[in-house]
């Protein structure tokens, strides 16, 4: 009898082991790799220049990154990690012709997407990879050092790291000697990873959602009441009642801006989908939408951790 309930007890074990949910990862050469290798491109946005990596001709020119990413992408795959290839997503955004260089509303508001947030959109990976590494020449011997940050897609904040040098080797392959190099740190970095997943399981994600007001012929204002309540603290309570723990942070409030952060947002939805922070806002949008409000909304999204609700401007 002991030992029909010790195995009962090991199969519903390891069935919930098997049904542990991992980060989606995507391995991209860091900043710093592309610019010390003349892989960069300059942006013009609203009359502003910016420098971002051009991860396409990085990967088409520079046969060892492609090969190293793919080495850390087998090595994390290996431990349960599913991966978003980069160079897929590459392709995918370049093929689709629905992918607007802006999105404009009639009120003329832009809201402009930088080559990387585009990327992060189409790919929705939970955890971005930046990987840093140097090839280090001896005499006959060649030995990597590396870097990498595990940086969440959602808030750019940095949630585990790993560095460190190979030993030198005469003749291994560079994703060869890297392996090498980040076997002894593989195992901490993927545990920080998936501690910090589980923690947004718990406490949900952390994102920010903006409301903003244009001119409309309602002349609806965050400021317009509602059986005497006004449409900020209508909103708020919406907030409130829908994240994690109730929490979220009203930074700025005025008749036409809204803007709240560190809304924690569930993981997943009620039927199991991944819920993100349009698909979250969307409920808002649908909220104000309908009775007694009945408020025509826009919803926009900058990058993978933030949308905007716009009043009056459809």
């Amino acid at each position: 009898m002991k030992k029909i309930i010790l195995c009962a007890l090991l199969l519903i074990g390891s069935n919930a082991w098997g049904q542990i949910k991992k980060p989606t990862l995507m391995v991209v050469p860091a900043d710093a790799w592309c610019a010390n290798n003349g892989y960069m491109m300059s942006y013009e946005a609203l009359g502003v220049q910016t420098d971002v990596p051009d991860y396409k001709q990085a990967l088409q020119n520079d046969i060892d990154l492609l090969n190293v990413i793919s080495k850390i992408g087998e090595l994390m795959q290996e431990r349960g990690f599913p991966l978003k290839d980069l160079a897929s997503t590459i392709r995918s955004i370049e093929q689709s012709s629905a992918e607007n260089e802006m999105l404009v509303g009639s009120s003329g508001l832009g809201i402009v997407e930088t080559p990387y947030e585009k990327l992060l959109n189409r790919a929705k990976s939970d955890i971005i990879i930046e990987l840093v590494y140097k090839i280090n020449t001896e005499g006959p011997k060649r030995s990597v050092t590396y870097s990498m940050r595990g940086i969440d897609a959602y808030t750019n904040k940095q949630i585990a790291a790993a560095t460190g040098t190979g030993a030198p080797s005469f003749s291994a392959e560079i994703p060869v000697l890297l392996e090498e190099a980040v076997l002894n740190n593989i195992d901490n970095f993927s545990s920080q990873l998936q501690s910090y997943f589980d923690d947004l399981q718990t406490n949900g994600r952390e994102v920010a959602i903006e409301v903003l007001v244009f001119d409309n012929v309602e002349g609806t204002n965050l400021e317009s009441e509602f059986d005497g309540e006004m449409l900020t603290d209508i909103i708020e309570k919406w907030v409130n009642d829908n994240t994690v723990e109730h929490r979220y942070s009203l930074t700025d409030a005025t008749e036409n801006k809204m803007l709240l952060e560190q809304v924690r947002i569930p993981l997943y939805r009620t039927n199991g989908m991944a819920m993100d922070t349009r698909a979250f806002t969307n409920e808002l949008r649908k909220f104000l939408k309908a009775a007694p409000y009945n408020i025509e909304c826009k919803l926009l999204t900058k990058g993978l951790g933030k949308a905007v609700i716009v009043i009056g401007n459809k």
